[in-house]
């Protein structure tokens, strides 16, 4: 049986609605995931991160070998 026009177009207009739901979900997932890596960028390019991963990278035995203040 053929399905009356009214709820042929009213079903297309749903799973429209539903495609660009998911279209803007992933959309939005991107963008996101851009944001978050362009942030990451930017912190990792402070100084003092840097430092800290020099220090963390330095042999222990090298960090040992300095003389104690006196």
């Amino acid at each position: 049986m053929a399905q009356p026009y009214e709820e042929r177009n009213s079903a297309a207009k749903t799973r429209r609605q539903q495609e660009d739901q998911r279209r803007m979900e992933f959309r939005r997932a991107i963008e996101d995931r851009f944001e978050l890596r362009q942030l990451q960028s930017e912190i990792s390019d402070f100084p003092a991160d840097i430092e800290l991963n020099y220090w963390q990278a330095a042999p222990a035995a090298s960090r040992r070998s300095a003389q104690p203040a006196r």
